[in-house]
This record gives C-alpha cells, structure tokens and sequence, in this order.
C-alpha cells in the first residue's frame, strides 16, 4: 500500500490525534509510526514535555566532609582522642583540603592516617613517610620498615578502598619523581623522636625535598615548660622548647607562618619524672590500682602541645 494510502487510512480512524483515554495498544502502534513518518500533530506540539528529574548528588563543604569522616565507624576507638588533638582545628590551621597531596610522617599504627585518606578523597594522596632505621633499632621498629610496600597494605585495612592514593616511603628512599609535588608535610608528636634518634636532618632534608615551593608544614609537639631544665628537653621525656623547635626548623629551611593555641593544655605541668607518658593514655610508670592518681592525671589531659605552621623558605 502506497505511503499517503496508509496515512489516509490512519486519518481516518482517527489515530493522528492525541490519544484516547480508551486507546487500545494496535492504536498506540499505528499512532507511533505516524508520528515517525510525519511529526507530531499540532495539538501534541503544544502538549508540554515531561522533564525528568535528574537526583542532584550533595555537595559538601570542608567542614561538612570533616565532620562526615570523624563520624565514621572505623574510628570507633580513635574518637575518644579528638578532645585532645582536635584534628579538624589542627588540619584546617594547617591548610589541609580536599585533593592535596600530604604526607604524615610516622603513620604508626593510623590515627591521623584514619582522617587524612578519606578527607583528601580520590583526587588526593597520602605520603606516610618514616625514617631510615639502621641495626641498632629492633623488632618494636619493624613498624616502620619497607614503608613503601607495608604502608598501602595496612592502610587498605584502616580505610578501606575508597579515599586518597596511598604512597609509603622512607627518607633514605624518597623516589625523585615526588620531590616538589607534596602541598603539606605533617610531623604530630615526632620531634623528640627526631631528635633524641638522630633522624631530625634526615628527615627535614626529605621534607624539604618533597614539599613544593609553596608547601607548608605543620608541627604538633609535646611543649616544655618555658623554665624546663635543658636535659629534660633533648627528647628522651616527649617535651620540647618550643623555642629550640621553631629554632631547629628555621636552620633547616622553614620559616614559621603562625602558631595556634588549638592544642594548648594549661593544666598540664609538663614535669613528670618518666616524661610525657605518665599522663593518659599510656599512664606509665602509674600503679594500676592508684584510682585517685589515675584520676587526677584523667583530670589533666593529654599533653600541652605547640601548634606550629612553617613554609619552605627557597
């Protein structure tokens, strides 16, 4: 049958105007093929289009997606800390946004590593950076060798798949194709350590080396009193000057940007025989069954700590 035969016939039975509410489904066909041949009518021209709503995914700021990541199950046991360490204070005065590339020196067992990869997202990466070990450190320090292939294995079991690329290194191995491309080095409670095992040149030296011209690094540390005896302040009690720290970066290419009272703590007297770890969580050197002892130190808190913000000085 000839083309304008066909349309003949279906003008006839009516099929070329909207449908019917009684439209049968051999008419919905008929009616779709000459919609195809010759266009809508007149009258659905001026029928309006059903838009389809697309689901509009939620954006959220920094704050929001801190929040979301220090709500998360997998900090169940870090978050009684927060009241101490303030993550989301300390990382927003250093700087830290989504999708930078930031290295953690010393990782250790995650705490902050349980923060920083799912806050930086997919389009960020995290460096867990931890010093070169020689003979003299034993088994206890396994925890910080051949970081490059142990730390994306363990992270994977803190976070999960999801969050930032994970790259692991230590400062004898820094590969050169990362030099000048990390946005913010992080060192949270490290300094003593640094100093008291000689890895403070070494260290900064990497942290130099990585870090862009703009880079920045953040430093939490366990702070002395300003009076502390300077034997009390090498390393071996966690306390430092703040004074020496700020000193010690400045000789080794930072220059300091801005310190924070985030982290201060007035209550605690920063003189305890053993160090910073007679206090809580590590109560050492505390007997078990002192109740009133244990409590007094609860009351104090962990430790006053200097918050400071360096830049990489060219």
């Amino acid at each position: 049958m000839r083309f304008a035969t066909i349309c003949s016939v279906i003008l006839a039975l009516g099929l070329a105007t909207p449908a019917a509410a009684q439209e049968s489904t051999g008419e919905r066909v008929l009616r779709g093929v000459l919609q195809g041949l010759l266009g809508p009518t007149p009258e659905e021209e001026q029928q309006p289009q059903q838009q389809v709503e697309q689901p509009q995914q939620q954006v959220l700021t920094d704050a929001q997606r801190m929040a979301q990541v220090l709500a998360g199950p997998r900090r169940d046991e870090d978050r009684p800390r927060d009241q101490y360490r303030h993550p989301a204070e300390t990382l927003d005065f250093f700087r830290v946004r989504p999708g930078m590339v930031v290295a953690d020196y010393m990782p250790a067992t995650g705490w902050y590593s349980r923060v920083l990869i799912p806050y930086l997202g997919e389009q960020g990466t995290y460096i867990g950076v931890d010093p070169r070990l020689d003979d003299r450190f034993g088994s206890y320090w396994d925890m910080y060798r051949n970081t490059s292939t142990r730390l994306p294995r363990e992270a994977r079991q803190w976070v999960g798949l999801s969050g930032a690329r994970v790259i692991g290194l230590n400062t004898d191995e820094v590969p050169e194709d990362l030099h000048g491309t990390v946005d913010r080095f992080l060192i949270f409670r490290e300094v003593h350590n640094m100093r008291r095992y000689g890895w403070l040149h070494e260290s900064l030296m990497a942290a130099r080396a990585l870090l862009k011209d703009d880079g920045l690094l953040g430093v939490v540390q366990h702070r002395a009193r300003a009076d502390a005896p300077l034997e009390d302040t090498f390393g071996d009690k966690g306390y430092q000057h703040e004074a020496d720290v700020i000193a010690l970066f400045e000789l080794h290419g930072f220059e300091l940007v801005a310190r924070s009272p985030i982290n201060d703590n007035p209550r605690d007297p920063s003189d305890f025989p053993i160090g910073v770890w007679t206090l809580p969580p590590n109560f050492v050197g505390v007997d078990a069954d002192d109740a009133q002892r244990h409590a007094e130190l609860q009351a104090i808190g962990e430790s006053d700590r200097m918050t400071l913000l360096f830049r990489k000085r060219s």
